[in-house]
């Protein structure tokens, strides 16, 4: 029995396969670049974001703290000050207690998001291999710990931002 309409075609030739392949590797050539752009622009933004989070606790701290900022010295250091609560005078605790009223600041130090110290979230005075932030206690300032190679798409450096 011959079956009305039916042209007895069952798959596809090769030139539809190939112009098919053709297609997603052009649309593939496109869309991969502009993505891996977004992720980066992604983590300068994240940078930047973070930063702002960091130094804005910091300043609320130093509010607080009659003007002082989070230490880096002794085991009360700025990152154990931004996340728990503290007295006065910067001694910390875990808990809220009748002296330890102030903070915390921050849930957890954020990771830096770019550069060769990427995912690192502690906050030091200075360059180790753990250490995401760089901090002077005397001007309360925070940046990036990057390289002087590590800029981003417009040429700055992350260390600057």
């Amino acid at each position: 029995m011959k079956r009305h309409g039916s042209t007895g075609r069952r798959g596809f030739s090769l030139l539809e396969v190939v112009i098919v392949v053709a297609i997603i590797a052009i649309l593939a050539a496109i869309g991969i670049p502009r993505m891996s752009r977004g992720a980066k622009g992604a983590s300068d933004a994240a940078l930047t974001g973070d930063l702002a989070t960091i130094r804005n606790a910091i300043d609320l701290y130093a509010t607080e703290h009659n003007g002082a900022y989070p230490a880096e010295t002794g085991t009360d250091n700025i990152n154990t000050q931004l996340t728990q609560y503290t007295d006065g005078q910067g001694a910390v605790s875990p808990t809220r207690t009748t002296s330890c009223i102030y903070g915390p600041y921050l849930r957890s130090i954020p990771p830096l998001p770019v550069g060769t110290k990427k995912g690192s979230a502690k906050i030091g005075p200075g360059d180790a291999n753990d250490v995401g932030w760089i901090y002077d206690d005397a001007e309360g300032t925070i940046y990036a710990n990057t390289s002087a190679s590590e800029k981003d798409d417009t040429n700055k450096l992350y260390s600057e931002y």
